[in-house]
């Protein structure tokens, strides 16, 4: 496979699928693969940088038993435990993300689904979000209902947070207590209420790369705009404490795949991005166009301050609005 005339194959329109022999992403050397993808990176998506925050609006406590969690009551870990925050505590936090020039902010919710008084809370806090604020919202609230995804809409929210977390075949060995399947038709619920899917996953969780490719092209094939790819930072009293943590090559061979199977996405960079040299610099030359940023996210490493420092060095444009 001669990876410079598939990269401007892909510019020019190809997409690649499961009818195709894709033992190349895993073989070709790293550096031709990375400028491969950042090319299509740079033609397909620009330089233009989509920065999203979240915060933890209700933590622990969770029934699932996802394997890599803090939160998973099913893991005794030392992870905050608190009922969902009120709309001061939430606003303050996507008013300080906004002046910042971040583009989109996340509540996130610990547990398979919000309680109905929950929920309830949720939308009236989405409600004057949106009247207050200009930050794009979105949401990361599980498993939902139709009608919910659709008055989350009608409350403002405009994209949905649900990873599918790893490969339809690995994904048994990372949680029981719902399935793949139970993830594609949440996403494919809350694609028909008309809100835009952030949906990706996390690598290093004892997969392999076929495993990776997989879960590519079955982002692909659900039509996610933006995907974001964390790296495994082993939590302890988690049943992956021990799992050891990803080399470099692995992370950007896996970022450049990414964007070969997807080359309109945006792929985001998120937890795990220390792991990367200079907190990500060669995954932004290698293929990813966006971040999860916060000065409250732990699992970045980073600051909004620093990361527009660091992407506005590489000549990408970092301004929301």
């Amino acid at each position: 496979m001669n990876i410079q005339n598939l990269t401007n194959e892909i510019i020019d329109g190809r997409r690649l699928g499961r009818e195709d022999d894709l033992s190349f992403l895993k073989e070709c050397p790293l550096d031709e693969l990375t400028e491969g993808a950042d090319k299509i990176r740079k033609e397909l998506v620009g330089d233009r940088v989509d920065l999203c925050t979240i915060i933890a609006g209700k933590s622990g406590n969770c029934g699932e038993n996802c394997k890599f969690c803090a939160q998973s009551a099913h893991n005794h870990t030392e992870c905050a435990v608190y009922g969902l925050m009120d709309y001061d505590r939430i606003y303050a936090e996507a008013k300080s993300n906004e002046e910042e020039g971040v583009d989109r902010f996340a509540i996130v919710i610990s547990g398979h689904s919000p309680s109905k008084e929950d929920f309830e809370k949720l939308i009236e806090i989405y409600k004057r979000l949106r009247n207050d604020l200009k930050i794009s919202l979105c949401a990361s609230l599980g498993f939902l209902t139709k009608e919910q995804f659709d008055r989350l809409y009608e409350a403002g929210v405009r994209s949905y947070h649900n990873n599918i977390e790893t490969s339809r075949r690995f994904f048994k060995h990372i949680c029981t207590t719902h399935t793949f399947e139970d993830k594609i038709a949440n996403i494919k619920r809350a694609q028909a209420a008309g809100l835009s899917v952030c949906s990706g996953g996390i690598i290093g969780m004892g997969e392999n790369m076929d495993d990776r490719i997989d879960m590519a092209l079955e982002l692909s094939e659900l039509g996610i705009g933006s995907i974001p790819i964390n790296s495994l930072i082993p939590i302890p009293h988690t049943p992956l404490e021990n799992l050891p943590t990803l080399t470099e090559d692995e992370i950007l061979r896996t970022v450049a795949i990414f964007r070969y199977i997807n080359p309109k996405s945006n792929i985001r960079l998120g937890a795990g991005r220390k792991l990367i040299t200079e907190n990500g610099i060669a995954a932004f030359k290698g293929g990813a166009s966006a971040t999860i940023t916060g000065n409250m996210l732990t699992t970045s490493g980073s600051t909004i301050k620093n990361d527009r420092e660091i992407l506005t060095a590489l000549g990408r444009e970092v301004i929301a609005f």
